[in-house]
C-alpha cells in the first residue's frame, strides 16, 4: 500500500447493552470500516452482551479518513438488521505517538493524553491513551448512534511499519 503509516490493531472487545432486533435477543457482530478497507467479527449468537475479543488490522495511509463502527444483527432468512453505528478519528491517538517518542522512556502507565466524550465524537466516557507494556494503546467505549442503545468497547494499539512514527527507542523519528 502506498504511503502506509503503519497498522491500527482494534481490539473488538464487546458490545454492552445492545438492542433486541429478534423476539428476545439478537445475534449481533461487528463490521469495521475505514475508506475502502471493511472488516467484521464473528456473530455471537443470542446475545445483547457479546464478548468478541477479536482484533482486527487496518492499514493506515490517510489518517484523517474516519474509523466507523456498524453493529448488525445476523438474521439467516432476511437481510441483517442494524443495531446502530459509532466513528472515531485518530488523530489524537497519533499525536499521543508523536509525544511518546519527543519523551522518550516513559514509566509503565503513563496516561499520554485524555480525551473527553463530546458532541465531536462518540465516546460515551472519557478515553485514556496509555503508555503500557512498551506500546501506546487506547481504551474506549463509543455510544452507537441511530439506535435506542449500546455501546462497543474497543482498544487501539499501534503496529509501526514504516519508521515514519517510530515508538523504538533506538529509531530515530521522522515526521
Amino acid at each position: 500500500m502506498e504511503n502506509m503509516l503503519g497498522l491500527l490493531r482494534l481490539h473488538v472487545i464487546r458490545g454492552v447493552n445492545l438492542a433486541i432486533r429478534d423476539s428476545k435477543s439478537s445475534d449481533p457482530y461487528v463490521i469495521v470500516r475505514m475508506g475502502q478497507q471493511k472488516l467484521r467479527t464473528r456473530v455471537v449468537k443470542k446475545n445483547l452482551n457479546p464478548e468478541w475479543n477479536e482484533d482486527l488490522t487496518l492499514s493506515i495511509s490517510d489518517p484523517v479518513l474516519p474509523i466507523k463502527i456498524m453493529v448488525y444483527d445476523r438474521d439467516w432468512f432476511s437481510r441483517d438488521d442494524k443495531m446502530g453505528d459509532a466513528f472515531f478519528h485518530i488523530d489524537p491517538f497519533l499525536e499521543a505517538i508523536r509525544i511518546q517518542n519527543q519523551f522518550r522512556g516513559l514509566p509503565e502507565g503513563t496516561v499520554i493524553m485524555k480525551i473527553q466524550a463530546s458532541r465531536q465524537n462518540c465516546l460515551s466516557e472519557e478515553s485514556k491513551i496509555v503508555w503500557n507494556n512498551g506500546k501506546i494503546v487506547q481504551n474506549m467505549f463509543l455510544k452507537l448512534q441511530n439506535v435506542e442503545c449500546g455501546e462497543v468497547e474497543l482498544q487501539l494499539e499501534w503496529i509501526d511499519v514504516s519508521g515514519l512514527l517510530s515508538i523504538n527507542e533506538h529509531e530515530d523519528v521522522a515526521y
